[in-house]
């Protein structure tokens, strides 16, 4: 387990858990975020049936490449500054109900998309949320908590240039594109990232494809309104949607390339969807595609 909350959630987590009566084989408090990949690497080698993961999207992210097309299923303890990837799968945003989650134990199969070698839950993007992704600073999080995302965004936007970059589809859906002047493009698997933004208004992480949305640069009040639409799923003249399977983009410039919150690629790269490929652990109620308050 790896957050900002540290030991008094992972010590709350481990006694609830506990007295619902779910049986732990074995714990790994984790100071050192660097060495969240070998230990889920580990007690996925060691034979173990469910891996328990606290923490947020990053910790998600990291450890998917290791469980992308095993058996053993994920379950989660959002724990994050986000936690995208944990409101799209209904887990409750507390402890208490996402312990209980565990206890229920239902699992279902989920896409990931692909960028290059990584696996990744919720999103990639290009541009802007790149940049905001390298303003998140551990110091910033630390200090700031839930608002360091709008935070590192205004720093971001304060220095950020439009770029230009052309989009290629190689299974033929669409034709390629060439776009110029652009403030973002994101490439989502799952149907949440940047804090509850939609990646479509009926996009989904079991569809078998990723949701490609192409941002124009614009004004202060347009880009308001792109941000307003990416909360509610409202159409903008800013904005441009395609549905694929797989995308290539290249760049004029080589640019950092965000995954969930994380830059670990650069442009030119490509993009395709893992069809079910992670098994993760929900409420019984979860339904891919809408919003946990529509099932209430």
């Amino acid at each position: 387990m790896h957050s900002r909350t540290g030991g008094k959630a992972y010590a709350y987590a481990l006694d609830r858990l506990r007295e619902l009566g779910v049986p732990l084989g074995a714990t790994y408090p984790l100071q050192d975020p660097s060495r969240l990949v070998e230990t889920v690497d580990s007690a996925a080698r060691s034979g173990h049936d469910l891996i328990i993961v606290g923490g947020g999207d990053g910790s998600v992210s990291s450890v998917v490449d290791c469980l992308a097309h095993r058996d053993v299923p994920l379950a989660l303890l959002p724990l994050g500054t986000a936690n995208d990837f944990a409101r799209t799968m209904h887990i409750p945003d507390d402890l208490d109900g996402a312990c209980r989650t565990i206890l229920d134990s239902h699992i279902v199969d989920v896409d990931l998309g692909l960028c290059g070698d990584n696996y990744y839950v919720n999103r990639a993007s290009v541009g802007i949320g790149a940049e905001v992704a390298q303003a998140m600073s551990p110091r910033l999080k630390r200090f700031v908590g839930p608002l360091a995302y709008p935070v590192a965004t205004a720093k971001a936007f304060l220095k950020h240039r439009p770029f230009a970059a052309r989009l290629s589809f190689p299974d033929g859906d669409y034709e390629d594109r060439e776009f110029d002047r652009l403030l973002q493009v994101s490439i989502a698997n799952g149907r949440y990232f940047g804090g509850g933004q939609l990646a479509a208004s009926d996009s989904g992480i079991d569809d078998n494809a990723l949701d490609v949305t192409v941002i124009r640069q614009g004004s202060i009040g347009q880009l308001a309104g792109v941000v307003r639409g990416l909360k509610t799923g409202e159409p903008s003249d800013q904005v441009e949607h395609f549905r694929t399977r797989a995308l290539r983009i290249d760049t004029d410039e080589v640019l950092p390339i965000n995954i969930d919150g994380e830059v670990v690629a650069s442009t030119p790269e490509s993009f395709e969807v893992a069809r079910n490929a992670l098994h993760v652990v929900t409420p019984r109620t979860w339904t891919d595609g809408e919003a946990p308050e529509d099932q209430e």
